[in-house]
């Protein structure tokens, strides 16, 4: 395996932001009143927006161990959480916020190199 260059890191990164993005179409999809929103424009997006995270996570997987980049995508457990309280004021009370930040010290945990 090769030493990962910043191009594979901004590609982790890309592939965390747009699978975040993917997420909440989908939810918003899901959300349509449609008996058929699983074809609506907005999940079809979500849907795309997945495929194309995908291709930056295989990018990535070049040069980032699976077992530090695959971890490191839970970051958008946290993001997703967040967004979507604000978004569809989905409970988020004291048992999420200790699960979350545990999530992100597991990923700080991980990349440390102390």
């Amino acid at each position: 395996m090769t030493t990962p260059a910043v191009s594979h890191y901004l590609a982790l990164a890309l592939s965390i932001l747009i699978g975040i993005g993917g997420q909440l179409l989908l939810k918003g999809g899901a959300l349509q009143k449609s008996v058929v929103f699983m074809f609506s424009p907005m999940s079809l997006m979500g849907l795309g927006a997945y495929f194309l995270a995908a291709m930056f996570y295989l990018y990535c997987l070049r040069a980032i161990p699976v077992s530090t980049a695959f971890p490191t995508v839970s970051i958008s457990y946290v993001a997703v959480a967040l967004l979507s309280h604000y978004l569809w004021k989905e409970p988020f009370g004291l048992q999420q916020v200790f699960a979350l930040v545990l999530i992100i010290g597991g990923v700080m945990l991980l990349h440390y190199r102390g």
